[in-house]
């Protein structure tokens, strides 16, 4: 997001009025007009830090990344497989804010094939940061490999979040457990062992998520 001016916190004030405002329209429905007038900032100034509404979702990734590298706290002892939950999980709580926002968008793309694919292209490299979180290696095609394995991870705790209402989102947690457990097995069927990241999305598409 380097060609947005560094203001965090008027943006992260942007970013949640673009999430309520889309909660209630929808993708279709959304307008930056109607960002900025709950924003309570001129059009001219949205227009000026957020060009358009893919740079809000940008943007919103980024923030995303940033929580959860920024809560990151180094444990050895733990397993990758832990570390992953922990970091996944991190994710969701960074997204929670924006819950209603977010799930209406989801429900949206099945009628946006475009977006679908806008936002499935984002997602290795999205990925590859909470690989790095997690202290696992990310470079190269083994790291990409292991991206795109763990997108599909991923969209499996997002599913469930999306229908979860429980407080403590234990449905979630137990969902990405499973889509863990699902990645530790393929990942040891191809001899990578129990402390490498889920296994490349090819092998995880054996089980459907």
């Amino acid at each position: 997001m380097s060609d947005l001016p560094a203001e965090p916190g008027a943006d992260s004030a942007l970013l949640a009025a673009f999430w309520r405002v889309l909660a209630g329209t929808g993708w279709e429905g959304l307008t930056l007009r109607a960002v900025a007038a709950e924003a309570g900032v001129p059009l001219a100034e949205l227009r000026r830090r957020f060009p358009g509404p893919l740079a809000f979702l940008r943007a919103h990734l980024a923030a995303v990344e940033q929580e959860v590298i920024a809560g990151t706290v180094e444990d050895s002892s733990s397993t990758a497989r832990d570390r992953l939950f922990d970091v996944l999980m991190r994710r969701l709580d960074a997204m929670q804010p924006h819950r209603a926002g977010i799930t209406r968008l989801m429900r949206d793309l099945p009628r946006d094939p475009a977006l679908a694919l806008w936002l499935a292209a984002q997602m290795p490299a999205s990925m590859a940061w909470m690989l790095e979180a997690a202290g696992l290696e990310a470079g190269g095609p083994r790291g990409a490999a292991r991206a795109h394995g763990l997108a599909l991870v991923w969209l499996a705790a997002l599913r469930a979040w999306e229908k979860d209402e429980t407080q403590d989102l234990s449905p979630t947690m137990a969902a990405l457990d499973r889509a863990l457990d699902r990645a530790d097995k393929a990942a040891r069927s191809l001899g990578l062992g129990r402390e490498e990241a889920p296994a490349p999305d090819t092998a995880l598409k054996q089980e459907e998520i």
